[in-house]
C-alpha cells in the first residue's frame, strides 16, 4: 500500500516529527511505500533518522518566510502560498498515486480533501480541539484564531477517516462518524529502568508558549529555596530561547537551570534523569510523558487538555498537578526529590505500564485503519 504524509512546515526536531519518524520507520518496515511531503525543508536533512526506503519531497512553499510578520502581511501573502501548496502538492499525488493520503492537520488540511485522485485522504491532530484559542494571542489574532477553531470543525467532517489521541480530545470534537482514537506509540524502548541515581530533573520540548518553561522555572525557583544540589536541563530549542535564559538569570537559577540544546539520541537524557517535569499549558497528547515511562522515569505533570491524565496514573506512574498550579507543581518535584524509595518505586511502575503503548499495540491499530479503507482507487 502506497502513502503519502503530508507536512506543511520543516522536519525538524519536534514532537510530532519524532512520532511520524517512528510510525513512517515501522511501516515502511512492514512493507508500506511511504513518501513524506514538507514545504519549507530548504535543504535541511530530516532531524530523525528515517528508513532508506522513504521517499522525503520538499515542495518549496516556503510559508516559513512570513514568521514574525504582522497579521496583515499574512493575510496579504498566504492565499498566494496556498494556491502554490496546492498546485504542487497536487502534482506530487498525481505523480506517486498513493492509495492513502494523510494530512498532519497543516496548512494543506482545508484543500487536501478536494484533490479528486482516488486516494482515501486521512486527517490526524497532534494537539487539542481547542488550541488555537489556548496560544491566548490577541487582537486580529484572536479573532483568527477563533474562526480557525470552528472552522475545523468542518474540515475534519470531510476527510474519510478523522484521527485524535486521547478519549478525552474526542468529547471535544462531538459526534463525527469518521472519527478514531490511536495514540501514539512508543518511541524507544528500553530493557530496564533507569537507575534514577542522578540528581538530575529533565523536562523536554521546544520553547514555545505552549510548553510552559516560564512556569517551570518559577516552580524550579521554589524548589533550589530547599534543594540546592539538583538541577534542571530543560533539552529543547525554539523562540523563547533568549527569554528563558533571562528568566534564569532574573531568578539566580544560573547553573541549577540549564538550556540543554535539542538531541536525537533522547533515550540517553531521559536514562540519564530521575525525574521528568511537564508544565504545558495544554497538549495534544504528551508524547516526552510516555518517554520518560518508557525508561522507568517518573513524572511530575500539570493536568492539562489533553493527554496527562491518560498516561500517568496518579500517585502510581507519576503525579498529576492541577493547571498552571506553580507551588504544586515545586510540592511534586520536592516529594519525588526528597524520597528516594518513592522514586524508585513509581519508575517501576511507570516502566511497567509504558507497554500499554508499545510501537506495536499503536501499529496494529495504524494497519487495521489503512486496510478498511481500501485502495480507493
Amino acid at each position: 500500500m502506497k502513502l503519502l504524509y503530508c507536512i506543511a512546515g520543516t522536519y525538524n526536531s519536534g514532537g510530532m516529527e519524532r512520532v511520524l519518524s517512528n510510525k513512517a520507520n515501522y511501516l515502511a518496515a512492514h512493507g508500506y511505500d511511504i513518501t513524506i511531503v514538507t514545504t519549507d525543508q530548504r535543504g535541511q536533512k530530516p532531524f530523525f533518522p528515517l528508513d532508506e526506503r522513504i521517499e522525503c519531497i520538499d515542495i518549496d512553499v516556503n510559508y516559513e518566510a512570513n514568521n514574525g510578520k504582522s497579521f496583515i502581511n499574512k493575510l496579504v501573502h498566504y492565499p498566494f502560498k496556498q494556491a502554490k501548496h496546492r498546485r504542487r502538492l497536487a502534482k506530487i499525488i498525481d505523480e506517486r498515486k498513493p492509495d492513502v493520503v494523510i494530512s498532519m492537520f497543516c496548512n494543506d488540511a482545508s484543500f487536501i480533501p478536494s484533490i479528486k485522485d482516488g486516494s482515501k485522504k486521512v486527517l490526524e491532530i497532534h494537539f487539542s480541539r481547542f488550541k488555537r484559542l489556548q496560544y491566548d494571542r490577541k487582537g486580529l489574532w484572536r479573532l483568527a484564531d477563533k474562526w480557525r477553531n470552528k472552522n475545523e470543525l468542518k474540515i475534519a467532517a470531510r476527510y474519510d477517516r478523522f484521527v485524535v489521541l486521547t478519549h478525552d480530545d474526542s468529547r471535544y470534537w462531538g459526534n463525527l462518524p469518521n472519527m478514531s482514537v490511536i495514540p501514539n506509540a512508543q518511541a524507544f524502548t528500553c530493557l530496564k529502568p533507569a537507575p534514577l541515581d542522578t540528581k538530575k530533573v529533565i523536562a523536554v520540548g521546544r520553547y514555545t508558549y505552549q510548553k510552559g518553561f516560564d512556569l517551570l522555572l518559577e516552580a524550579w525557583a521554589i524548589v533550589c529555596r530547599q534543594v540546592s544540589d539538583w538541577q534542571l536541563c530543560i533539552v529543547g530549542d525554539g523562540e523563547l530561547h533568549d527569554a528563558l535564559s533571562a528568566q534564569i538569570q532574573r531568578l539566580s537559577l544560573d547553573g541549577k537551570a540549564v538550556l540543554c540544546p535539542a538531541t536525537a539520541d533522547i533515550k540517553s537524557a531521559y536514562q540519564g534523569a530521575s525525574i521528568l517535569a511537564m508544565s504545558s499549558r495544554y497538549e495534544g497528547f504528551g508524547m516526552v510523558l510516555l518517554e520518560a515511562q518508557s525508561a522507568g522515569v517518573p513524572t511530575v505533570s500539570f493536568d492539562c487538555k489533553c493527554g496527562p491524565s491518560e498516561i500517568i496514573k496518579d500517585g502510581v506512574t507519576g503525579f498529576l498537578v492541577k493547571e498552571n498550579d506553580i507551588q504544586g507543581l515545586a510540592d511534586r518535584l520536592l516529594q519525588l526529590m526528597q524520597d528516594d524509595e518513592l522514586r524508585k518505586t513509581m519508575g517501576k511502575a511507570a516502566f511497567a505500564d509504558s507497554s500499554r503503548f508499545s510501537i506495536e499495540r499503536v501499529m496494529e491499530q495504524w494497519m487495521r485503519l489503512f486496510d478498511s479503507l481500501g485502495t480507493g482507487r
